[in-house]
């Protein structure tokens, strides 16, 4: 179901962000992702030049080459386009993210290498979307299993994280009936 109609208004800036994840033929994974943004009217920039419509405002690149086990092992930036000249210096900040865990406190873990002046605004707003899908592409080729260590008592990964997986709610209820702390169903 789409949105309801909109205010009558003037689209000004469009944000694409796209993120793909590749199985390589070593054995590791590629998450790659790619955000660009540009304006619908041409605009005066800092330098006197002017942006055009439709060229990029920003246009920036990241890659985390992770193991099986959500172990960066490579992280690699790269920003065709930015608002400033300066802003391409805190690209190769993002190789910090190397040795780091795709788990519980990553993004935390990830500002402490790429935060503040070290890094991107834009780059470490993806960093939550490549998490999301270096678990969703380990998902496509069978190496997650969202009930892991449910079968040994062990906590379910993903109790709690979502709506649909609510300790309350039907899913957990019906998978994991241990964890369920909601009203039975009659």
């Amino acid at each position: 179901m789409p949105l309801s109609a909109p205010a009558k208004r003037r689209h000004l800036h469009t944000r694409d962000i796209v993120l793909r994840g590749y199985a390589r033929d070593d054995g590791l994974i590629d998450i790659e992702a790619h955000l660009k943004d540009a304006r619908t009217e041409a605009e005066l920039q800092d330098d006197g030049c002017v942006r055009e419509a439709g060229d990029p405002v920003h246009d920036m690149w990241l890659r985390l080459t992770i193991t099986p086990d959500r172990l960066i092992v490579a992280s690699e930036a790269a920003m065709d386009a930015t608002p400033y000249a300066i802003c391409p210096g805190a690209a190769v900040n993002f190789d910090r993210l190397a040795g780091l865990r795709i788990e519980g406190g990553f993004i935390r873990r990830a500002m402490e290498r790429v935060g503040g002046t070290d890094g991107c605004t834009h780059l470490r707003e993806l960093l939550q979307q490549v998490g999301t899908v270096a678990f969703q592409t380990l998902y496509a080729l069978g190496q997650m299993d969202e009930d892991a260590g449910a079968a040994e008592g062990r906590r379910p990964m993903l109790l709690n994280s979502c709506h649909a997986w609510s300790e309350s709610g039907p899913l957990v209820q019906r998978r994991h009936p241990a964890w369920f702390t909601g009203v039975e169903a009659q």
